[in-house]
């Protein structure tokens, strides 16, 4: 019998467990006291010194540079659920940590991983059908007042949820309602694409200045003053083309000895850019974007015609432009003739286009776009770093409005769904005659560490308000004529147990069931592995 060499570092069985179990539980750690409206932030610092405070989980697992090889995978968990649902990042790194710690205490008391994830998958299975059928509440029933209290919810975890929440709940609430598309009787499902909703951050003022803007903004205003402030209606060109004075590419060298002909040769260099400019506005364009410069002899032309010209757009503002009012986004002004020229049809078009000075900038809005809704929220804040948050928050609440009208029902937050399948996995567990019952029951209790953690960070007594959680849900759940207890959630500014519905703290059903999907998957994944092998890599070269 032959044995097999292998060249490299191989961990197998418990060991490999525990590792990576201690290292998920790590990761998890870092997050958990910023989960919750009372938790803290974390200041990040990377290699170039640029300085990140947030407490978005997803945010702040992107940033780290985790190394361990199972560790990696909760940061794609969170970076999953906030590409999926936009919100609940922490508390789904929390859960899979939890999950993992306790399959392992499972597996050191003999009980095999097959059934462990036998059992984690029956109880995810019957936690989501809970979910949908006892705790879930259709958005119809509460109308808008739903939505942003929706939003006010996920708000209030981040830096904008203290006096401005409902502030920018409404915000939130407007922006994802402004930009709805179908959704008519016999026609497609209504859709809220979120990327057409721009967000700019400007430096100064208070966070209250922040508004609403209809429209596409652009934080850019006209290349001269000579140009109109507005247009209408505006016929909009976008383009990748640089509209500066032609120069020869690099490494080529013209020797010029006569010097009528410097002259003839710069003069030919302003005719092409000129050439240029009257092909764009031949087209019949009056608003023009481009990612590159406009050389300031070229600016008169526009002027002239009537246009608006903008330079130096960054090129992602100038596709959201595009795609907002239908226009092709031009690298070339190249035909097939070797000439130079736009044609009409790959122009976008918007009610009108204007500058705006709003406070001591200036942004040009266009209104009205022809091929899809979308608006643009201006947020103020006092430094580079809040106006940063401010951004991730706004898209939270933004995603979370999104999935709630998608969805069409919310569950009560404040730790209440998980507290009610507490109860519910633990009578579920009885009923179970195999070893999953053990697992089943473990799940059960790994999903109060929500509410756990959000009472600690809140400085509260977690053993005794989880009890009382768990209390009001087990009545709701086996007395008759106390169904209403079924909402009841955490109160973290009063330390007390209330009705989370009643008091506006929802949460979309999506968000909660697929962070318990994500963070059950997520778990399986690391526990299926009982090998690690780290090959070494052979230097081809003994020298080198």
């Amino acid at each position: 019998m032959t044995s097999l060499a292998i060249s490299g570092h191989r961990e197998s069985g418990q060991d490999v467990r525990s590792a990576n179990v201690t290292a998920c539980v790590a990761v998890a750690n870092i997050l958990r006291s910023s989960l919750g409206p009372q938790g803290l932030d974390k200041m990040l610092v990377d290699q170039v010194g640029d300085v990140t405070v947030t407490n978005d989980g997803a945010t702040i697992v992107g940033l780290l540079e985790v190394e361990h090889p199972a560790a990696r995978i909760l940061t794609e968990l969170a970076q999953q659920q906030d590409q999926e649902v936009g919100d609940g990042t922490t508390s789904v790194v929390i859960l899979a940590a939890e999950l993992l710690k306790r399959a392992n205490d499972l597996v050191q008391d003999k009980i095999h991983p097959t059934n462990i994830i036998g059992g984690y998958r029956l109880a995810i299975r019957e936690a989501c059908r809970y979910v949908r059928e006892q705790m879930a509440t259709p958005v119809e029933a509460l109308g808008r007042e739903l939505l942003v209290s929706a939003a006010a919810t996920s708000l209030s975890s981040k830096i904008l949820g203290s006096a401005e929440s409902s502030h920018f709940a409404n915000m939130a609430v407007d922006a994802v309602l402004s930009i709805k598309t179908g959704g008519e009787k016999g026609g497609l499902p209504a859709t809220y694409p979120i990327k057409a909703v721009h967000v700019l951050k400007c430096q100064g003022q208070s966070a209250r200045e922040s508004e609403l803007l209809p429209g596409v903004a652009l934080n850019c205003g006209r290349a001269a003053k000579s140009m109109p402030a507005r247009v209408a209606p505006a016929r909009v060109a976008c383009l990748d083309v640089d509209l500066r004075r032609t120069k020869m590419k690099m490494g080529v060298q013209v020797q010029i000895d006569d010097a009528s002909a410097l002259n003839a040769a710069q003069e030919k260099e302003l005719d092409i850019t000129r050439d240029r400019v009257r092909a764009i506005l031949a087209s019949g364009a009056n608003v023009v974007l481009t990612t590159k410069g406009i050389d300031d002899a070229a600016l008169k032309y526009f002027a002239e015609a009537g246009a608006i010209a903008l330079r130096r757009v960054p090129l992602e503002d100038v596709r959201r432009v595009a795609k907002a009012t239908g226009a092709v986004v031009q690298g070339s002004l190249a035909d097939l003739d070797g000439n130079e020229s736009l044609d009409e049809s790959q122009l976008g078009a918007a009610e009108e286009a204007a500058e705006m000075l709003i406070r001591d900038d200036t942004v040009t809005v266009l209104r009205g776009c022809r091929s899809t809704a979308a608006c643009s929220v201006l947020l103020r804040g006092p430094n580079e770093y809040m106006c940063d948050e401010m951004g991730r928050s706004f898209h939270d609440a933004v995603c979370v409005v999104k999935r709630t009208l998608e969805s069409g029902t919310v569950v009560p937050g404040g730790g209440a769904v998980e507290a009610a399948l507490s109860v519910h996995l633990d009578e579920y567990a009885t009923s179970l005659g195999t070893r999953e019952q053990l697992a089943v029951a473990q799940v059960a209790d790994a999903l109060l560490v929500i509410p756990k953690t959000l009472a600690v960070n809140a400085a509260l007594d977690a053993t005794d308000l989880v009890a009382r959680l768990r209390a009001s849900h087990y009545k709701s759940q086996t007395e008759k004529g106390k169904e209403e207890l079924s909402m009841s959630g955490l109160d973290l500014l009063t330390g007390v147990v209330r009705n989370s519905s009643k008091a506006g703290v929802v949460e979309p059903a999506l968000s909660k069931i697929k962070s318990i999907q994500f963070a059950a998957e997520a778990a399986i994944t690391i526990l299926r592995i009982d090998d690690a092998i780290n090959v070494e890599r052979k230097d081809p070269d003994p020298e080198a």
